[in-house]
């Protein structure tokens, strides 16, 4: 997908009268959206270093009270500046900017409609990709499967940026907070944009774990029991600082 601006005779989906971040700044609550992009970026570039993505594939998003702002289509991640912040409202009209956003604007937005999620990110993670291609769900390798409300289910395949594909997720992320999508990658939210990251490296390394342990030949895996993952849960839920 190549980098794309619109112009004025392209404002399909746009809202007259979209700010920019400048303009933003100058009103109420302009400075959240600002610190919010900033956040978003840096956390976009993080993706590609830390190996979950390459290029522009994935996506990731954070909600600030009803606008969404999110990665735009086909942007290198290094490229963006504050100038290029992108959002939309939770009805998919962009409020924000000018490029296009995420072709995976429907799940992102499924997300954010159904749950309390602040925060979404989509990745195309190698070793949960080569999993959500083996099982319909992730077994109960490791108890840090609790984080996400339990074993992690694979979302049925559907092509990218459709609504059959943000359906299919959304009934994989039934009381979770995190599922594989099949043939395709992964997808995270949390209460804050470090939760949602730190989930979705978490779930690649589960996956890279289980995929590492099951390819030992004549040995058998020891998975965890339903009742070992409700304690992990609930003591997890307990975990880090107070305050």
């Amino acid at each position: 997908m190549a980098e794309q601006r619109r112009d004025q005779g392209d404002v399909r989906g746009v809202r007259e009268g979209a700010q920019d971040v400048r303009e933003l700044r100058g009103r109420g609550g302009g400075e959240k959206e600002a610190r919010a992009w900033e956040a978003l970026v840096a956390a976009a570039r993080r993706t590609v270093s830390d190996g979950l993505v390459v290029g522009t594939s994935g996506n990731v998003s954070v909600r600030v009270g009803d606008t969404v702002l999110v990665t735009p289509s086909g942007v290198p991640y290094d490229r963006l500046t504050p100038d290029d912040v992108t959002g939309v409202d939770l009805d998919g009209r962009q409020v924000l900017g000018t490029l296009i956003p995420t072709s995976e604007l429907p799940m992102h937005l499924a997300i954010y409609r159904s749950t309390d999620a602040r925060a979404v990110v989509h990745t195309h993670a190698v070793h949960a990709t080569a999993v959500s291609t083996l099982v319909p769900e992730l077994p109960a390798v490791h108890y840090m499967a609790a984080a996400l409300g339990g074993p992690v289910r694979v979302a049925p395949y559907a092509t990218y940026g459709t609504e059959e594909l943000a359906e299919n997720m959304l009934r994989a992320l039934a009381d979770r907070s995190g599922c594989l999508l099949q043939n395709h990658g992964t997808i995270t939210y949390g209460a804050s944009l470090d939760q949602a990251y730190d989930r979705t490296a978490q779930l690649e390394w589960m996956c890279r774990l289980w995929l590492t342990a099951s390819s030992v030949p004549g040995l058998t895996l020891s998975l965890l029991s339903d009742e070992q993952m409700a304690q992990a849960g609930k003591r997890l839920r307990g975990y880090g600082q107070r305050g």
